[in-house]
């Protein structure tokens, strides 16, 4: 296939982007401004590799042997790219290769939704103020992908990151198990100062400098709010 994209990277024998072993495909562009963005250097779509469906389709193939769980479409945000991750689960469902769509839901894209196999949704923050705060977007078009996977019975998984002051509030976590209703699981990830120098990289100070990774005890009493209802 012609369809023309552009990707960042690929992550081979990825445990943590959907069942299994997987190859991860980084798509260039986000319209969000996550404040612990961990992959700055893909938020503008120019930062990636121009590049076709059938090279990301022969380099995923090239791993398949090893990579047996699947494919997950991840970025930066694979929906801003609708046509080219479209074209891409199209002809990976047509390989036999299970797909996953890692989104924040920042671009309504329904027709997208529906060809991918599992969609993993990152709901950065439960609150619309909060939201905007923390990513400069809307949490109404994180909702409206949000309601249209229940609607028509996507499998579907719930993601958050948390950061001390920011996420891990009592009302902010019970409102994220609310929200996750009718998703398979529900994944509390520990926020990290890992990409702190691909900010720096392109020019920017990291809008959390000095903010420290969550302990392994605070991301417990996090799930434990989840798992208890407390």
């Amino acid at each position: 296939m012609n369809t023309i994209g552009r990707v960042v990277s690929y992550e081979h024998l990825g445990a943590l982007d959907g069942p299994g072993l997987r190859t991860v495909v980084f798509l260039a562009g986000c319209p969000l401004r996550c404040k612990y963005c961990h992959n700055a250097d893909m938020l503008h779509v120019q930062a990636g590799r121009e590049t076709t469906v059938d090279e990301v389709i022969g380099e995923v193939e090239r791993y398949r042997d090893y990579c047996t769980g699947g494919v997950t479409l991840s970025g930066g945000e694979p929906l801003l790219q609708t046509a080219f991750t479209a074209a891409l689960l199209d002809a990976l469902k047509k390989k036999g290769i299970h797909t996953a769509l890692d989104t924040a839901g920042s671009v309504f894209a329904p027709d997208v939704l529906e060809k991918a196999d599992l969609v993993i949704l990152d709901v950065k923050h439960t609150d619309p103020q909060g939201f905007t705060d923390l990513t400069g977007g809307k949490l109404e078009t994180t909702l409206q992908t949000l309601d249209y996977l229940r609607a028509h019975g996507k499998r579907f998984w719930v993601r958050q990151v948390i950061v001390e002051g920011i996420t891990d509030g009592a009302e902010q976590l019970r409102k994220l198990k609310a929200l996750s209703l009718g998703a398979e699981k529900l994944e509390l990830l520990p926020y990290h100062t890992m990409g702190a120098h691909k900010w720096k990289a392109i020019g920017i100070e990291p809008p959390l400098q000095g903010v420290p990774p969550l302990s392994q005890e605070k991301l417990q009493a996090c799930n434990k709010i989840i798992e208890n209802n407390l």
